[in-house]
């Protein structure tokens, strides 16, 4: 169903809860997995960078500072400030809130109750969400072995959750608000395909985050008064917000806009993987038997995850119109 045939935001927007089919519906080609795996290397080595940040710098001025400084960053670029249609803009205001604004406030609020390996267990529940979400928008089901993927993958993080002592340490409140945050990010995957193959990634993701700029300001002003100056964490904040808020969110844009939103966010099954191995790499943490099995069981739903949808095909070079999905309703 044509986005222009649905229920309109205003009198020539399209509906805003809509999302489009991945351009890729194929089985992962070598630019797809190149893509894949850069989101969940930068993505994964973000743990520990918020982790050094922490030590000097308050939640709130972290999140301001990676979102200014991936902003920044992008709007660099030229394709940055490509125009975008006056019908869309809605859209990119509701995604600055449901990306980046939300999640990345609710997070650190959650971790006074939450620990780390529990935060990071919780958050594989998002490709759950990007899945219900795009079955419903799409009114396709995915493959058995997608979701056979689907269901290794968190069965994995559970585990490496598990084994890192991520059992306890997390209240309601906070597994509340992180369940919150995974939802944003499952639907915010979804509804920014469109844009992303109208526009580009970069021009999205660009103004996305300079919108969240304005909304994480309240938050960042007052962390910056309880906060003290430390070059390790400030170095370390700033290259989590320019790398890994600036260049993965147009990796990660680019990535559901060309496999969809389902295949797309298997990526966040691998973070955990990433941030075990740096853990073990860099400080010698201790990483139990089960956390390897649960590392194992990822990568094998990613696996199963990358392989062709039904009737998959490349259709790179055809309009999202032809390919657009039904709204949520």
């Amino acid at each position: 169903m044509p986005l222009t045939a649905l229920v309109s935001c205003g009198p020539m927007s399209p509906r805003i809860l809509t999302t489009s089919s991945g351009t890729n519906q194929a089985a992962f080609a070598p630019l797809d997995w190149a893509l894949f795996i850069a989101v969940a290397l930068i993505w994964g080595s973000s743990f520990l960078l918020m982790d050094i940040g922490l030590g000097a710098l308050e939640p709130g001025l972290i999140t301001w500072i990676r979102v200014s400084l991936g902003a920044g960053v992008l709007v660099l670029f030229p394709r940055a400030r490509r125009p975008i249609d006056a019908e869309d803009r809605p859209r990119l205001v509701v995604l600055s809130f449901l990306w980046v604004a939300i999640p990345f406030t609710l997070f650190p609020i959650a971790q006074q109750w939450v620990n780390s390996a529990a935060a990071g267990m919780l958050n594989g529940a998002m490709p759950v969400f990007a899945v219900a979400f795009a079955s419903i928008m799409l009114r396709s089901v995915p493959r058995q072995s997608q979701l056979l993927g689907l269901l290794l993958g968190f069965v994995g993080v559970t585990m490496m959750g598990l084994g890192s002592g991520g059992g306890g340490g997390a209240k309601a409140a906070g597994v509340g608000l992180i369940i919150a945050a995974t939802v944003c990010y499952g639907l915010a995957v979804n509804i920014s395909i469109p844009l992303t193959q109208r526009h580009g990634s970069l021009a999205v993701m660009a103004r996305i985050l300079a919108l969240a700029v304005i909304w994480t300001a309240p938050l960042g002003v007052s962390g910056l008064f309880a906060s003290r100056f430390a070059w390790g964490p400030v170095l370390a904040v700033s290259a989590a917000g320019a790398i890994g808020t600036g260049v993965a969110f147009v990796l990660m844009g680019t990535l559901v806009g060309r496999v969809g939103s389902a295949r797309g966010s298997f990526t966040i099954y691998l973070i955990p993987v990433v941030a075990l191995v740096l853990g073990w790499w860099l400080r010698s943490d201790t990483v139990a038997p089960a956390a390897l099995g649960g590392a194992a069981l990822v990568i094998a739903g990613a696996l199963l995850a990358s392989r062709r949808e039904s009737g998959g095909r490349s259709r790179s070079r055809e309009s999202p119109s032809e390919h657009t999905g039904g709204s949520l309703r």
